[in-house]
C-alpha cells in the first residue's frame, strides 16, 4: 500500500463520519461535502426513500425530528475497494465501500417517556474522486436488523 492509497483512505473514511455526524445533528447541507451532487440515496430497507441527493436532504429535514436529536450513529468495519479503471497520477478514481452501522434513536414512547430503536446493518457507497476530494454517488442501506419499533 502507497503513500496515496493511504490518504485515499483516510478521505474516504473522513467522508463517513462527516454522513453521520450530518444526520445525526440534522445538518443537512453537510451532506454536501459528502455526496457528488448527483448522487442517488437508497434508505428503502428501513421504510426510507429513494432520490436524488436534494430529494433526500429534504425527506430527511422532514422525517428525523420525528426522532429526537438524540441520534447517535456509529460506524464500524470499513471495507475499502479502489477500482484501477480510470486512475490517473492523483490515484485511483472510484472506490466502492462497505461500511458496518449501528443508529440507535430515541422515540417518544406515547406516553411522555422515551424509548430507543435502533437499526444495523451495512452502508454501501459507491465513491468516485472529484475536484472537492472523494464523494459518493451512490449509497444504499442495507438493513440487517432492526429494534424496538
Amino acid at each position: 500500500m502507497d503513500v496515496q492509497e493511504l490518504i485515499d483512505r483516510a478521505e474516504i473514511t473522513d467522508a463517513l463520519t462527516r454522513y453521520t455526524l450530518a444526520v445525526d445533528d440534522g445538518d443537512w447541507d453537510a451532506l454536501d461535502t459528502v455526496f457528488a451532487a448527483d448522487a442517488t440515496i437508497d434508505y428503502s430497507e428501513s421504510g426510507g426513500t429513494v432520490g436524488e441527493l436534494a430529494e433526500v436532504k429534504k425527506w430527511l429535514a422532514e422525517m428525523l425530528p420525528a426522532f429526537s436529536q438524540k441520534r447517535l450513529h456509529t460506524i464500524g468495519q470499513v471495507g475499502i475497494t479502489f477500482a484501477d479503471e480510470g486512475a490517473d497520477a492523483s490515484g485511483f478514481a472510484s472506490a466502492e465501500v462497505v461500511a458496518y452501522f449501528d443508529n440507535p434513536m430515541v422515540i417518544s414512547d406515547g406516553s411522555g417517556g422515551e424509548r430507543v430503536v435502533e437499526v444495523g446493518g451495512r452502508y454501501r457507497h459507491s465513491f468516485v474522486r472529484t475536484p472537492e476530494g472523494w464523494r459518493s454517488r451512490h449509497l444504499h442501506e442495507e438493513v440487517f436488523w432492526t429494534r424496538g419499533f
